[in-house]
């Protein structure tokens, strides 16, 4: 039996949504929606929160207890979604290794992988480093110095 004061989950719910400008519109309203969540409620405090990101892709995850309440926490924006912002590309290769899409520099490597560590299964910067690096050459992106 549960202590009293103690909530349960009963749900963990992981979307994408664009920070500050999400709608009830899929994939956030039907995800919700079949758990019992105030969807209306969850977008506005998720766009007050995030307000500063201007529509960047940002990762959500959301617990939804036994009530119907929920908390949720934003992760940062996938590596890949910062990669292609900071190389100024619309999207990665469909060939990554015969077609380049852009360049990175060691720079801009670092500057993601330092947003990205506590989100990261490493715990140094440089192995944090090398992590976005692969996933910058995986999407046809040089690394150059």
């Amino acid at each position: 039996m549960a202590k009293k004061g103690k909530k349960e989950v009963t749900n963990v719910i992981k979307l994408q949504a664009p920070g500050g400008q999400a709608t009830p519109a899929p994939p956030i309203g039907p995800a919700l929606g079949q758990h019992g969540v105030n969807i209306g409620q969850f977008v506005q405090q998720f766009n007050a929160h995030t307000g500063s990101l201007n529509g960047m892709l940002v990762t959500v995850v959301i617990s939804v207890y036994a009530d119907r309440s929920f908390t949720f926490e934003v992760k940062s924006p996938p590596a890949a979604v910062l990669l292609k912002d900071a190389a100024k590309v619309a999207k990665g290769s469909g060939v990554p290794h015969k077609e380049k899409v852009g360049t990175v520099t060691r720079r801009q490597i670092s500057e993601i992988a330092e947003r990205k560590l506590a989100d990261l299964n490493c715990l140094a910067l440089d192995s944090a480093e090398r992590v976005i690096a692969g996933t910058a050459r995986s999407m046809g992106i040089d690394v150059v110095d």
